[in-house]
Formats: C-alpha cells, structure tokens, sequence
C-alpha cells in the first residue's frame, strides 16, 4: 500500500514539535490548509474570509465567537493565518492535548480586550455569542443570571474580574465549560479529512451549571 507524501516547506516540518500530532497528521493538515487557504484568495494563507467560509460555509456570516478564535489562531497578529500557526493553534484541540493549554486557550477566547482578565461585560458578550452560534434564544433576563452567577462563582476574590488562576479553578469545578476545546475528530485525521468545521453545541442545562440550582 503506497502512501501519499506531501513535500512540506522545511520551516514546517518541525512546526508540529511539542503538539499532539504525528508528521502524518501534519500532512493530512497541509493538505487541508491548503484547501482552505485557496478557498477565496490562492496565496495559502488563510483571510478571515476564508475561515467564516471553513466554520460557516459562509464567508459573510460574522459571529464574535469566530472571531476570536481566528485573532487567537493569527499568531502573528498580522491579519492571516499560516500553516504553523494553524497547527500548533489546532494543537490545543486535539483530545490528547494537556487540560491545562485547552484552559488557558479558552481564557484568551474570553479575554476580548487582552488585559489578562476577564471583565463581567466581556463575559456575557462571549456567552451571547454561543448562544448565536448554537441557535439558542433565551430571554435577557435569563442572560443576566447566566452571567451574574457564573461571574459571582468564578471571581473568588470579589474584585470584579476574573483572573488565569480563578478561571482554572473554575473550569475544573464545570469541566463542561471548554468542552468546545475538543474536536475528537482530530484524533484520527487521514489524508482524506472531509472538512473543517467548528460546531459549538450548547446544551442549555450546560450554560451555566450553577442556575439549575447545582
């Protein structure tokens, strides 16, 4: 059985050091990088276009959700993503990677205004934003007590944001909370990896876990 080999740039053959995936899985990311970057602009990198077309199938559906994960996985902060950057930015959601990388990625996610801290305004505009995502219309007053006892719960020190060290302690209490953080299909990519799509499925119950009286 002959099996397909990519010729990957040589600054990328070690860009999937310290992840969770094989040299084949890098391949079988190539090939699918590849794809998406030529999806809209044939220059392989990856526009935010072409991502909203990846996770959405439609490159003018914008959702903060989304655009968060796109700023998180543009390393470089320079408007595109490359091919390293998609891996190792892909790496924290692959089942095998450390707990502790896929807790840190989903406070940056959180941390929309990059002060290191989680401000309660910040937090129900990433809660809003799931819930567009996953097609859930709750009422505002139910908004509100999501965000009120999750920020009540989380910020331990009663200073009025949310710290790393608080949101750890607060994910292992609720581990449900970065259960978007795992995409299982990563652990079993093959050349022929269909496609690219990011489905943040919400529970309700699963919003927050201490407004059922948990």
């Amino acid at each position: 059985m002959k099996t397909q080999m990519f010729l990957l740039p040589k600054q990328f053959v070690s860009c999937n050091s310290g992840s969770s995936f094989t040299v084949s899985e890098v391949e079988a990311l190539y090939e699918l990088f590849m794809k998406l970057s030529n999806s809209i602009i044939a220059d392989g990198l990856i526009h935010k276009e072409e991502f909203q077309l990846a996770l959405f199938r439609n490159k003018n559906q914008r959702n903060l959700f989304a655009d968060r994960i796109f700023d998180l996985f543009d390393i470089k902060r320079n408007g595109v993503i490359e091919f390293g950057e998609f891996v190792r930015s892909l790496g924290v959601f692959h089942p095998n990677a450390p707990v502790a990388d896929k807790i840190a990625f989903a406070f940056r996610l959180y941390d929309l205004k990059r002060t290191g801290f989680i401000k309660r305004e910040e937090l129900k505009e990433m809660v809003l934003a799931l819930l567009h995502e996953s097609d859930l219309v709750i009422s505002e007053d139910a908004v509100e007590t999501i965000v009120d006892k999750t920020f009540s719960e989380a910020d331990t020190k009663g200073d009025g944001r949310i710290d790393p060290e608080e949101w750890k302690a607060f994910v292992s209490k609720y581990p449900s909370l970065i259960k978007i953080m795992t995409l299982p299909y990563l652990k079993d990519i093959s050349l022929a990896f269909p496609s690219f799509v990011v489905r943040t499925e919400i529970d309700d119950s699963e919003l927050y876990l201490g407004v059922n009286g948990d």
